[in-house]
């Protein structure tokens, strides 16, 4: 039950599966133009679209949606195949039901993203895809650059640029009691107790300058202005403000201390 897709008004559990006898027929019925095979066939098709769906469950919250998009992977794939070639239709809808649930997942993405990236992204997801089916192992970033003859930065901004955003209110665990959120795991560098309590004593520190030196450090180290630009705003030489600053500095490091 781990695994299980849960549709809304569908009983996955009782879904028909078609032996490869029956697809066949049907194929044959519905090249015919036999409407009824053809949603006989649909219907006995749809636990492919669930088994392609799981993949991407972690993508979206709403699975009766990816099913929906999958389904009309479906019917495309059934519209586009050839009973003439020595393929069977799953190995053909496949694809055709993936691609259609990551257009689906890229056009509703919650974050705009330039198409080319998206692109890039998903040529990168399909090399990836490829080499772990090839070899059993998780490709590098380098590995999908050097494939795709990309630089490995490109690679490696385009699969971030379509990672879906998590919010600080996600439960990362819990038992509905004393849950964990996402936001209890980050740390704020910013606004620690070590860095409001040196804010304090800088406010201090500065009350005890001057005015024209408290004026200075606040163009020169909050306002981000060189000592060229100061001097011309205030109307003194450079030297002049090199060297109030240098006596301002000294005062806040004699607070400190």
């Amino acid at each position: 039950m781990i695994n299980k897709v849960e549709i809304c008004g569908v009983n996955t559990a009782k879904l028909p599966v078609l032996s490869n006898e029956e697809k066949n027929e049907l194929l044959k019925r519905i090249k015919n133009g036999d409407n009824n095979a053809r949603q006989e066939f649909i219907n006995g098709n749809l636990k492919l679209v669930l088994s392609v769906i799981k993949r991407f469950r972690c993508k979206s919250d709403n699975a009766d949606d990816l099913f929906q998009v999958g389904c009309i992977g479906l019917i495309k794939a059934l519209d586009n195949f050839d009973v003439e070639q020595n393929v069977q239709f799953s190995t053909y809808a496949v694809p055709m039901i993936i691609g259609e649930i990551r257009r689906y997942l890229r056009d509703n993405n919650p974050i705009r993203v330039s198409r080319s990236v998206r692109d890039l992204a998903y040529r990168a997801l399909m090399v990836r895809e490829r080499f772990l089916k090839e070899t059993q192992q998780e490709p590098t970033v380098e590995q999908i650059a050097k494939e795709l003859n990309i630089d490995k930065e490109e690679i490696a901004f385009s699969l971030d640029a379509i990672q879906d955003p998590v919010s600080l209110q996600d439960t990362v665990y819990g038992d509905n009691t004393d849950n964990l959120y996402v936001i209890d795991q980050i740390s704020d560098k910013k606004n620690t107790d070590e860095r409001w309590t040196e804010n304090i004593a800088i406010n201090e520190a500065m009350k005890k300058l001057t005015p024209k030196e408290r004026m200075i450090i606040n163009k020169r180290f909050f306002e981000c202005r060189t000592q060229m630009e100061v001097a011309e705003e205030i109307g003194i030489s450079q030297a002049q403000v090199s060297r109030l600053e240098k006596s301002a500095i000294s005062h806040i490091k004699r607070f400190y201390r």
